[in-house]
């Protein structure tokens, strides 16, 4: 069967435990134009991995990434934590390594060669389908930072694994442990510019209101009464933004929520899905939660301020720092 070659007519957020990879048509009543785009399948459940792992499948390229990580002052490492215990089969994704080394800002995407080069290393080529976990205590944590990196570079057929490690472990599934060897295969990568946002794209959207800004961060942090775990960086917000916290996507016990759940969510917040969205956070990492809640509404063009609070906090006016607390001062 070739890769991704059946179309179900049923919700992206399906459980489909059929060890089949599937396009997912979205048919959501009141997504407009949206409910015409078939959108690969955004999540898979662990007991759809451990039997493709198990199978292997003609046909079915399968690759597991580790996407894990932490803010230093998590005091975790990830890399260590990977060689003592991962899925089977699975590779090391290192966000920090696989970014722009030459900006002053944390892991901001990498040049189309680099990213090609780094996972063509891992064994991912144009042909598999990469499946994205981490090890976070909340599920899901960084992980969907690398599902939306895979979508911006051109690879579509790129899932996450639902409930992630964490949720993995808890219901029994196998572990290795030690460095994963890996063939080296060929990617190419092309840059989806659409899904990238830039600083002068949200300085010029505080006057054009071109696209709403949704923040990830934390409330505390958004309206900036709560540290910002980078030395030197108040929190606050940009004007104008709405926060959605990247945990309110996520069920206590780590699972994503379902697409009407996120709907509403939405709706709450008065996102309107139907207009343009941008997502923001911190530095780039859980702004992806926005990109992908949206995605799993039937709305796949959900791009993010790369450079995030970091960036505008380092680079913005005092006045267009927004915040409760001590805010900017020139």
């Amino acid at each position: 069967m070739a890769l991704g070659s059946e179309r179900a007519t049923v919700d992206p957020l399906s459980q489909v435990d059929s060890g089949r990879i599937q396009k997912l048509a979205n048919l959501s009543q009141d997504s407009g134009a949206m409910s015409q785009q078939l959108l690969y399948r955004a999540l898979v459940s662990a007991k759809w991995l451990s039997e493709a792992i198990k199978s292997q499948q003609a046909g079915l390229a399968l690759k597991i990434v580790d996407a894990s990580w932490y803010l230093p002052k998590m005091k975790r490492n990830p890399k260590r934590e990977f060689e003592e215990r991962h899925i089977p089969g699975a590779v090391f994704f290192d966000i920090d390594q696989c970014s722009d080394r030459t900006s002053p800002y944390d892991h901001m995407l990498p040049k189309a060669n680099d990213f090609a080069e780094y996972v063509g290393k891992l064994g991912v080529g144009n042909d598999s389908h990469v499946v994205v976990y981490d090890g976070s205590d909340q599920g899901l944590f960084s992980a969907p930072r690398v599902w939306w990196m895979f979508r911006v570079f051109g690879h579509e057929a790129v899932s996450l694994l639902d409930g992630g490690l964490k949720n993995w472990q808890r219901e029994g599934n196998a572990l290795s442990s030690g460095k994963t060897q890996v063939a080296p295969s060929e990617f190419h990568a092309s840059l989806d510019k659409s899904l990238v946002k830039t600083y002068e794209d949200v300085l010029d959207n505080l006057d054009s209101h071109r696209f709403q800004l949704v923040d990830a961060r934390a409330a505390g942090r958004f309206r900036g009464v709560e540290p910002e775990p980078r030395d030197g960086i108040e929190p606050g917000h940009v004007p104008g933004s709405t926060s959605i916290p990247f945990t309110d996507f996520l069920t206590e016990s780590g699972f994503e929520k379902t697409p009407e759940q996120i709907r509403t969510l939405f709706q709450e917040k008065k996102v309107d899905l139907l207009k343009p969205v941008v997502a923001t956070c911190g530095s780039g990492v859980t702004a992806c939660h926005v990109a992908l809640g949206a995605y799993l509404c039937g709305k796949p063009d959900v791009a993010v301020y790369d450079g995030a609070w970091v960036e505008w906090y380092m680079r913005a006016q005092p006045e267009n720092i927004i915040s409760e607390g001590k805010g900017k001062t020139v």
